[in-house]
């Protein structure tokens, strides 16, 4: 363990807090709650935010919801940490089960994700005004309304939760995580290696939560390990976060910043990324690796990737090149890390090679709700594309892509075909691209002989602007 460190500041494109405060209403042994508005991340066509649902009273508060209409033109398009619904501009966001108790003088948080610029009006926190208002007469045992008939997208974690505001107190934390607890950071910068090596459950999936503030760096290894990357004592390989034979891990809203590499996972399935800024990174952003199938990354932030080597500075890795698996196929020669979700995330600018690089031997993965923004890509080890699917059976819908100055472009999205039935059966439907008229097609597809029965599928519903070719390079199929 590292006792210290020069730390880089974390470049966090932090927005201005809009904080509500008011006096409060004296009451014996009674919560009282507010909840403080911050963005947290901004981009040009959305931003990161948080809540901050603090309990100014003198007992305990057992739940919370809060709700706010957003301008026409915003719109939140993922969440973490909250069961959210959404009618119209209206949003309301209650607690989960693991985070509903607020004690006297404490504060919980959830974020979200925007699209637009619009910021929160109307903000009520259990029916007061967020900025506090009288206290109940009794605290709430259930939020004030029922919650949405469907239950939340993930598992919610059980067991004690371990609070940190350290390093040494994070590192500690990991090596003694046991399923269904919840590590949770405060804000902070943690400079240190962040490894987990303890199996979660599907019934109890060990949880690693903080706010964006939380900002997690690595900048170098240390020491030598093995040539196949794994957990050896006294290395220190330079990861921003490390899961390695660690399933059923979720990981959600803090930041990733300054490290060689930001989130690795390895051999690890049913892993999901929820609400995380991975930022200046020197090699790639986040990489399942090692047969870490049905993965899930959402509602994710990741620019400025490959600051080091910019060959390897991909945004999302899924799988292992085929000349890797003798290092990373651990299931029959092949790195299946099949069936991962990439879903709602905003991936650019800045991201020195492809936005999500889709390795041969993977299948049935969906690429769904990203937002690309290519400025930046570097051309160099033949990364000139958002996406380049060399894996099969995918499904790429709803995507938008963008691409501007500076860059090496060459077409939106590509397929390969680098082993026998690789790059096949791939499917592209409801994508809109801007190829900024420096790219050729939106979607290329290098080869129809090499997937024989199994072909690529380009649909209509796709479209194109500011492209020097065309849509495709083959024939649309309608719908």
């Amino acid at each position: 363990m590292r006792i210290s460190r020069t730390v880089l500041p974390a470049l966090t494109a932090a927005g201005a807090a809009v904080l509500l405060l008011a006096p409060l209403t004296a009451a014996a042994a009674a919560a009282s709650l507010t909840a403080t508005f911050a963005q947290t991340s901004v981009w040009g066509s959305g931003y990161g935010a948080e809540f901050a649902v603090t309990n100014r009273g003198d007992a305990a508060a057992s739940g919370w919801v809060v709700e706010f209409d957003l301008p026409a033109g915003s719109a939140v398009s993922s969440s973490w940490d909250s069961t959210r619904t959404s009618t119209g501009q209206h949003h309301r966001f209650a607690n989960a089960s693991w985070n509903g108790a607020v004690a006297a003088g404490g504060t919980v948080r959830f974020g979200f994700n925007v699209s637009g610029t619009g910021v929160p009006v109307n903000c009520t926190v259990n029916g007061l005004p967020c900025a506090g208002g009288p206290a109940p007469s009794s605290p709430p045992s259930t939020p004030p309304s029922s919650p949405p008939s469907s239950p939340p997208s993930s598992p919610p974690p059980s067991g004690s939760i371990v609070d940190v505001s350290t390093a040494a107190q994070l590192e500690a934390a990991l090596a003694g995580a046991r399923p269904g607890q919840t590590i949770r950071l405060a804000p902070g910068v943690y400079d240190g290696s962040f490894i987990g090596t303890t199996p979660g459950t599907a019934a109890a999936p060990i949880t690693v939560t903080g706010p964006r503030t939380a900002v997690l760096t690595n900048p170098a290894s240390a020491g030598s390990g093995p040539s196949c990357p794994v957990p050896t004592p006294g290395w220190d390989p330079g990861y921003g976060f490390w899961l390695a034979g660690a399933p059923y891990w979720r990981l959600s809203g803090f930041t990733v910043a300054n490290a060689k590499k930001g989130v690795v996972v390895d051999d690890s399935p049913h892993v999901t990324l929820d609400g995380l800024y991975v930022h200046h990174i020197g090699d790639e952003g986040v990489h399942f690796r090692r047969s870490s199938s049905d993965g899930v990354i959402r509602g994710s932030t990741i620019e400025y990737t490959g600051t080091a080597q910019p060959a390897y500075g991909e945004g999302v890795y899924l799988g292992s090149a085929n000349s890797n698996w003798a290092c990373h196929g651990n299931t029959g020669g092949v790195d299946r890390s099949d069936r991962v979700q990439v879903l709602d995330n905003h991936i650019g600018p800045y991201v020195a090679a492809e936005h999500i690089d889709v390795k041969e031997g993977t299948v049935d993965g969906v690429i769904r709700g990203n937002t690309f923004d290519g400025r930046g890509i570097a051309g160099q080890n033949s990364a000139d594309s958002w996406v380049d699917v060399k894996g099969t059976g995918y499904l790429i819908q709803g995507n938008t892509g963008t691409f501007a100055a500076p860059g090496t472009f060459a077409n939106g999205y590509e397929t390969h075909n680098p082993v026998a039935g690789s790059g096949c059966g791939n499917v592209w439907r409801d994508n809109r691209s801007d190829l900024g008229g420096a790219g050729r097609y939106a979607i290329n597809v290098t080869s129809t002989s090499k997937c024989a029965g199994n072909l690529n599928v380009v649909y209509s519903s796709n479209s194109v602007t500011n492209a020097t070719g065309g849509l495709t390079n083959i024939s649309v199929t309608s719908g």
